[in-house]
C-alpha cells in the first residue's frame, strides 16, 4: 500500500514566565487519512469515477469539510506526458496510473493522487525483465499494451501467461486479436452490453475483432498489474492461437486449432 506521509504537528508550550523554564512540546496526531482502492484491470476513466465516489464519502465524515481531489481535476492532471523509458512521445497515462491503495487527505490534489500512482507504476515496471520481449521486437509500450489486453481477459492467475502467449503468436502469425475487450474499449461499450454486428466491423482502430486491423491497439486499454506486466514480458511456452471461457465464467480453453475453437464455443454456449 502507498501512502502519504503523513507528519505529526509538533506544538511548543511556554512556561509561567521564568527564564529556565524548559519549553514541553506534545505531539499532535496528524487526520487520519481516507483510502481510495483502485483494482486492476481499472481504466483512467473507472478511476475518475472512484475518485468522485470516495471524495463524496470523505467529505461526508468530515462534516461537508471539502476535499481537493476530484473526479474533473483527476482527468485534468492526468494529460498525456512523455515518460521515462517510454521515449520521446507523449503517451496517453492509461496503462501508467498504477493501481493499488492510497491514502490521502483532505489537502492531498489530484495531481499529488497521479505522481503517487506514475511513481508506483515506476516502482513495479522496474521489476519487469524485458529482455524476452525484446528479442521479438517488442517495445516496452507494446508489452504494456499486451499487460493491459492480459488484464482485462485473465480471471483466474494462472493464466495470464497463456493469454500473453496467445497475443505473441497471434502477432507473429499477422492475425487481428480478436479481443472484445478492445473494441469495447474503443468504441466505449460497457461489458454488460452486447457487442452489435456493426460495431464488430467497424474501423475504430481498438477493434481488434476486425480481420483487416492487425496488431496491438494503439494504447493500453486498461491499467495493470504487476503480475498481467509479467506475464506480459514472460508469456507461457505453446503454440495456442485461440482462447474460449469455459461456462464457469472464470477459466478458459486455449487451442492452436480453429475448428477446435469453434467446437468448443459452441460446446459451452459462444457463438
Amino acid at each position: 500500500m502507498l501512502t502519504l506521509v503523513v507528519v505529526f504537528a509538533l506544538v511548543k508550550l511556554a512556561g509561567g514566565g521564568s527564564s529556565s523554564d524548559t519549553p514541553t512540546t506534545i505531539a499532535l496526531a496528524a487526520p487520519k487519512p481516507f483510502r481510495i482502492v483502485f483494482p486492476e484491470g481499472f481504466t483512467r476513466e473507472d478511476m475518475a469515477q472512484r475518485v468522485d465516489a470516495v471524495a463524496q464519502i470523505a467529505e461526508h465524515k468530515r462534516s461537508k469539510k471539502s476535499v481537493r481531489i476530484s473526479k474533473r481535476t483527476y482527468l485534468l492532471v492526468s494529460h498525456p506526458r512523455v515518460l521515462s523509458g517510454f521515449g520521446t512521445k507523449k503517451r496517453h497515462l492509461e496503462g501508467f496510473l498504477f493501481p493499488a491503495t492510497y491514502d490521502f487527505l483532505n489537502n492531498t490534489t489530484s495531481r499529488q493522487l497521479v505522481q503517487m500512482q506514475l511513481s508506483a507504476f515506476a516502482d513495479n515496471w522496474g521489476k519487469v525483465n524485458l529482455s524476452y520481449a525484446r528479442k521479438k521486437n517488442l517495445t516496452p509500450y507494446d508489452v504494456l499494451i499486451i499487460a493491459s489486453l492480459v488484464e482485462k481477459e485473465a480471471l483466474v492467475p494462472d493464466e495470464r501467461p497463456k493469454i500473453a502467449r496467445v497475443i505473441y503468436n497471434r502477432l507473429h502469425a499477422g492475425m487481428n486479436l480478436g479481443i472484445d475487450a478492445t473494441t469495447r474499449y474503443g468504441l466505449h461499450v460497457p461489458g454488460t452490453k452486447s457487442l452489435t454486428q456493426s460495431e464488430l466491423d467497424s474501423n475504430n482502430p481498438y477493434n481488434t475483432r476486425n480481420p483487416n486491423i492487425a496488431g496491438l491497439p494503439p494504447t493500453p486499454i486498461a491499467n495493470p498489474g504487476l503480475a498481467s506486466m509479467q506475464a506480459a514480458a514472460h508469456p507461457a511456452a505453446g503454440d495456442w492461437l485461440y482462447f474460449v471461457r469455459k461456462p464457469d465464467l472464470q477459466h478458459h480453453y486455449f487451442t492452436a486449432d480453429y475448428n477446435d475453437f469453434i467446437n468448443h464455443a459452441n460446446q459451452y454456449g459462444f457463438h
